[in-house]
């Protein structure tokens, strides 16, 4: 049975993202996923791609999207949804692997490490075109193309933030002593590994632009131009002006040399950077993460109002209740982007989605 979203639906996706994006769009994008259709075939022996089971490398590409459409034909797309798959399976900052770090995922979440944390002056990543793990993302990516023709956007692979991956390398610990002993020698790994990312990146979009209805990352947020959710969850360590001289700038380059970016804030710690980042004209939109000890995204008013007020867009995920509240707080939900993807759907449930579809005014 083929995945539940007919062709014609991506020219009203294709422009509500748009308006949001533009910051046009006078009501929420709500992307709901809800499993309630019979695949109508036994589920394939090959496993779901998650990060239990991305290092397998018994499986063939083709393999892995059978078992990504099975999951797929379960689902109805609702509002703003639309047919793609996270490819976050990979692990939180990919690009390491694709350096040459070592992914493990034995406790069931991939993390990268090396054997050796070298001296800075010692450092020095280039492209590995025949990265075992980059192939095998091209691998996936062109079985992808080759199953739905576009039809699904797979999404980007979580590269991660340029410090983060940098920290793989050197230990967190030693790279924040060394924006004190060597910060000379910090900007210029900076450096190269944005070039690298650009790089990584453009080689991956190439792929899926062969046959792409358009571009997500593990944000779910649909775009019809090159996006990327950006990131630096080692700033959470660091002060302000530690801040504006080691990362902002490499942030503002992403925001120049991409047509669409939005800011993954990632817990109270980088709350302290957000003046800075509202301040990078080209940026669309920042991404809210209260971070699991903290209170729900419907406790953080003046987070969504100083977002709002700078005209950008945000995410939510936290529920409907959790959008009423933003509402309440902001004033309005324009720029705001919520997604809901859920499992078993009974029909009494599908009926309470469609009622909060309809009450936030999306069709």
């Amino acid at each position: 049975m083929a995945i539940h979203f007919h062709h014609s639906r991506w020219e009203a996706i294709r422009k509500n993202y748009d308006a949001w994006w533009d910051h046009k769009l006078d009501c929420p994008l709500i992307s709901v996923q809800l499993e309630t259709q019979d695949p109508g075939r036994p589920q394939p022996a090959a496993p779901l791609l998650s990060q239990e089971t991305a290092l397998d490398l018994s499986w063939s590409p083709e393999a892995l999207i059978d078992h990504i459409d099975y999951e797929l034909s379960k689902q109805e797309f609702l509002g703003d949804a639309y047919p793609h798959f996270n490819m976050d399976c990979f692990g939180p900052g990919v690009l390491a692997a694709f350096l040459g770090a070592t992914p493990d995922n034995s406790t069931g979440r991939i993390w990268f490490h090396v054997d050796e944390h070298k001296e800075l002056s010692q450092l020095h990543f280039q492209y590995q075109p025949e990265n075992v793990w980059f192939q095998r993302v091209k691998e996936i990516y062109r079985a992808a193309n080759r199953k739905w023709n576009g039809q699904v956007v797979m999404g980007m692979v979580d590269l991660g933030g340029v410090m983060d991956v940098l920290a793989v390398f050197r230990g967190t610990d030693n790279l924040l002593m060394d924006l004190y002993d060597e910060p000379e020698e910090v900007k210029r790994l900076v450096k190269e590994l944005h070039e690298l990312w650009m790089r990584y990146y453009g080689e991956l979009c190439e792929i899926l632009e062969e046959c792409a209805q358009g571009y997500s990352d593990w944000s779910k947020i649909f775009s019809s131009q090159r996006s990327y959710i950006i990131q630096s969850d080692f700033s959470f360590m660091i002060s302000n002006p530690m801040f504006q001289e080691f990362i902002l700038g490499e942030l503002e380059q992403c925001t120049q040399e991409l047509p669409r970016t939005i800011y993954h804030l990632d817990g109270p710690g980088e709350l302290k950077h957000l003046d800075d980042l509202l301040n990078l004209p080209q940026l669309n939109a920042v991404q809210w993460v209260p971070g699991a000890a903290s209170p729900d995204q419907s406790h953080w008013p003046e987070v969504y109002t100083k977002i709002h007020q700078a005209g950008k867009g945000t995410q939510i995920w936290d529920g409907y209740d959790c959008l009423r509240a933003v509402k309440q707080q902001v004033g309005t939900l324009e720029g705001v982007h919520f997604f809901y993807i859920g499992g078993p759907c009974s029909p009494e449930k599908r009926e309470q989605h469609l009622a909060a579809l309809k009450e936030f005014g999306v069709e």
